[in-house]
């Protein structure tokens, strides 16, 4: 028996025409009609193969091909959109187009909405391997058309900007946008408020400071319209935005270009005395802040605590006060608006994520979070896992809750005091601890490390950024632990008054040496030269 003959899918086929000129179409035989007499005897060629013609025409006449703005096009588009073609057939291909840029995205636009386009004297189709390689080829020219594109618009950017002029884009702050000559003007009204933000910043030295106060006064940042009607800006000031405007040399005058300054031909509303004293005041600022030591870092919750009063994310942060640091979970709204709008402001991190743990525990079932699994986890480990049952916890300082949200979308709400989240965990132990002598301290810690390195595998550097030290700090107290027994009953039991005035540096000789009969020596003229 023979096999039944395998029935063709039909294929609707669209057939494009277009001519630039209008010159000659009321002749009884035009260009349009010579261009659609050859396509469809093309498709009529393809007829064992399923193709038929579309009724509808898609003539486009008196239109450049130079772009995509033809009506006849542009419905031919839509009709694709609502799956009535299945291939698009034209006499050449520069009937469809003669930009290579446009003539890509046509291409991009047929192939994702499944559409063969056949050129009928070029003998191009996509339906074939060759008429891909062919669109392929086309398609690399005009990634290169569009890069060549983009480096001649960087290098007109770069010539105008050199030359002080604007270039385009929203306006900043204090400027407006003259329509005549493309140039910025001053509104003055804005322009009030840049030499505001400038004064307050050489008074106050704080863009917190600057920012409360801007916002105190009920001015907001550039309102603007878009061409589609929607209205942008108009929103309270955040230390970020007012840093910019600092930093802005524009507000000068002048024009910045990889690095360079250039004169503009816009007005000034800053001197430049008093821009310059800005800068440097920030400059300032920067080198204390980093003296300081504060710095964000990863937290067990960050990308997952909240604060509720501000709808606003938190970041992780520590500050360092001498060899101690102290991790926080500050509000990002806080941060940049005034801490004086926000309930929460910080939140202990260590205590925010043990109450966090305890809670989780009570409404969700996991092997991982069981303690003894949960502290042989690193950092990566224990953040992956909660990413993978937590959708976001809800720290409300109004109502003194914190609500977790699963990743079902479950929330659930807990009862807590926003004053245990304010001071550090195990607070008055580290009174207690405070008031033993620094020596007998650094001998504890040194055990702690030991047996977290040891019995619990974990190691040095892990160990370190638990407990806030640096990873050579850590090895250095780690050395108490060369000495002799003896002497370490001693520093651990003694109430000898001495040991408060042994500084940790004066222990380095003694743990330096090997010989426990030296250590014995050394220790006992150390302890001598104390009680003189």
């Amino acid at each position: 028996m023979k096999p039944e003959p395998e029935i063709k899918k039909p294929l609707v086929c669209a057939i494009y025409t277009r001519v630039s000129t209008a010159e000659g179409l009321g002749q009884d035989f035009t260009s349009l009609d010579s261009q659609r007499e050859s396509a469809e005897s093309y498709i009529q060629s393809q007829k064992a193969e399923g193709w038929t013609a579309s009724t509808e025409r898609y003539d486009d006449a008196g239109f450049t091909g130079a772009n995509t703005e033809r009506p006849a096009l542009q419905k031919l588009i839509t009709d694709i959109k609502d799956g009535r073609i299945n291939c698009v057939v034209v006499y050449k291909v520069d009937r469809l187009s003669r930009s290579l840029l446009d003539f890509s995205q046509l291409l991009e636009f047929f192939d994702k909405n499944k559409v063969t386009f056949v050129s009928v004297t070029q003998h191009f189709n996509t339906n074939s391997s060759m008429g891909r390689l062919t669109l392929n080829i086309l398609l690399s020219f005009a990634q290169f058309e569009r890069e060549i594109i983009s480096e001649r618009t960087r290098d007109k950017m770069g010539a105008a900007k050199r030359k002080g002029k604007w270039v385009g884009g929203r306006p900043p702050l204090g400027y407006n946008i003259d329509k005549a000559s493309h140039k910025l003007v001053i509104n003055p009204e804005e322009a009030k408020l840049i030499q505001k933000i400038f004064s307050l910043y050489l008074e106050k030295r704080s863009l917190l400071a600057v920012t409360k106060a801007m916002n105190d006064d009920e001015h907001q940042t550039k309102s603007f319209v878009s061409d589609k009607g929607i209205r942008f800006g108009g929103l309270q000031f955040k230390n970020t935005g007012v840093q910019l405007i600092l930093k802005n040399v524009l507000y000068t005058g002048k024009v910045s270009y990889h690095n360079e300054i250039y004169a503009g031909e816009h007005e000034a509303i800053i001197t430049d005395e008093d821009f310059q004293r800005v800068q440097q005041i920030i400059a300032d600022n920067w080198r204390e802040r980093k003296v300081a030591g504060t710095a964000k870092s990863i937290g067990l919750l960050s990308q997952i605590l909240r604060c509720k009063a501000c709808n606003s994310s938190t970041y992780y942060i520590y500050s360092q006060k001498g060899t101690n640091r102290y991790h926080y979970y500050v509000c990002l709204n806080a941060q940049k608006r005034g801490y004086h709008i926000c309930p929460t402001r910080n939140v202990a991190a260590h205590a925010i994520e043990n109450k966090f743990l305890e809670c989780l525990r009570t409404i969700v079932m996991d092997s991982g979070l069981d303690k003894e699994r949960w502290n042989i986890l690193t950092l990566e480990q224990q953040v992956a896992l909660l990413k993978s049952i937590v959708k976001k916890a809800d720290f409300d300082a109004h109502n003194s809750t914190l609500e977790i949200t699963l990743l079902n979308d479950k929330c659930h709400s807990f009862p807590l005091r926003i004053d245990e989240l304010k001071r550090i965990p195990a607070h008055k132990k580290s009174i207690e601890i405070g008031k033993e002598p620094c020596i007998r301290q650094d001998l504890i810690l040194a055990h702690q490390i030991k047996q977290l390195h040891e019995e619990k595998g974990h190691s040095l550097r892990r160990i370190a950024e638990w407990v806030g030290m640096a990873h050579a700090r850590l090895c250095q107290t780690m050395t108490m632990l060369n000495l002799s027994p003896a002497i370490q009953e001693e520093i651990a039991f003694s109430d000898d008054k001495r040991l408060f005035k042994i500084p940790e540096y004066k222990m380095r000789p003694i743990t330096a040496e090997a010989d426990w009969q030296k250590q014995r020596t050394l220790w006992d003229s150390l302890q001598k030269s104390i009680s003189q």
